[in-house]
């Protein structure tokens, strides 16, 4: 009676496999990549239209005024939102935060009307305030002046620019390291069938032809790997969400589409270029050479 063959656990993590998972995170970098981009440009919009500056009102303005005031800002290309904050709820925060009416110390509402400016992110720095200025004035002589604190703006703008240099920095690592991964586990993967290309070559098939069921199985490799790099991109998001409130914020569902497509796109085409660069230098190759690499 014949002995059964038993099934070595290595036969199921076969090379295939292996790559497949290799390759997916190779590809879960490549996500990283691109958001780190998406985020770095959405985190700088998101606190960019964050600051705000306050346009000072004459108390005896009238509501009707300041309709039409507000309805000349939200038409600027430059303004993002406006809010109008009354003498009356401006003494009802005041009094919020100390605890204590203004008016029962002082025995009048020191506080003026305002109405509360957030710019769009490309109008949100010193140089362009400085012409905004001067265009907000003319909307109205009821402007008494604009309040914007000049330093903090320059510093908000000077470090998000630190930060973009250090995530170009990084995502061009990432990218070299990712991209590296990919073509040398797709490099391995070929290179256990050299012989076998050797072997068609010899019988007369075609490039092409040879070409074809690797390029074939590749392509259905890294769809699945970009699946399972997706699969763990939205569990990394997930986690990072739960203490940081602000994410679903800043990155929206289309900055997802874009990330998650991209990392579609990029597991198909890589694969393809690496294993047709792989395939065409085993094709070359004399059969003799095959056996010194």
């Amino acid at each position: 009676m014949k002995n059964k063959r038993t099934v070595s656990p290595a036969t199921f993590f076969n090379s295939r496999l292996t790559a497949t998972i290799s390759i997916s995170l190779a590809l879960f970098l490549l996500g990283l990549i691109i958001l780190l981009f998406l985020f770095a440009n959405n985190l700088s919009t998101y606190v960019k239209e964050s600051l705000s500056f306050d346009i000072i009102l004459s108390d005896d303005i009238k509501d009707a005024q300041v309709a039409d005031l507000q309805k000349k800002l939200d038409k600027t290309l430059f303004v993002k939102s406006t809010e109008f904050i009354s003498k009356a709820d401006a003494a009802k925060q005041l009094e919020e935060d100390l605890g204590q009416s203004p008016e029962e110390f002082l025995g009048f509402n020191p506080l003026p009307a305002m109405i509360v400016v957030r710019l769009n992110s490309q109008y949100a720095n010193t140089d362009s305030l400085s012409v905004i200025e001067k265009q907000i004035k003319g909307f109205s002589t009821d402007i008494k002046e604009l309040e914007y604190r000049r330093e903090l703006m320059d510093l908000v703008n000077d470090n998000l620019k630190n930060v973009g240099a250090i995530l170009l920095g990084l995502s061009v690592l990432l990218l070299i390291i990712s991209f590296a991964l990919i073509n040398n586990t797709i490099r391995l993967t070929i290179y256990s069938k050299r012989f076998l290309i050797h072997t068609m070559k010899l019988v007369g098939a075609t490039s092409g032809f040879i070409r074809k069921p690797f390029i074939r199985a590749h392509i259905f490799s890294g769809i699945i790997a970009a699946l399972i790099a997706i699969a763990l991109l939205i569990w990394l998001l997930q986690y990072v969400a739960k203490d940081f409130s602000s994410i679903p914020e800043i990155i929206n569902w289309n900055t997802l589409y874009i990330v998650f497509g991209s990392v579609l796109i990029l597991g198909v085409v890589i694969s393809i270029t690496a294993t047709f660069l792989a395939v065409n230098k085993y094709i070359r190759m004399d059969g003799d050479d095959l056996f010194y690499i």
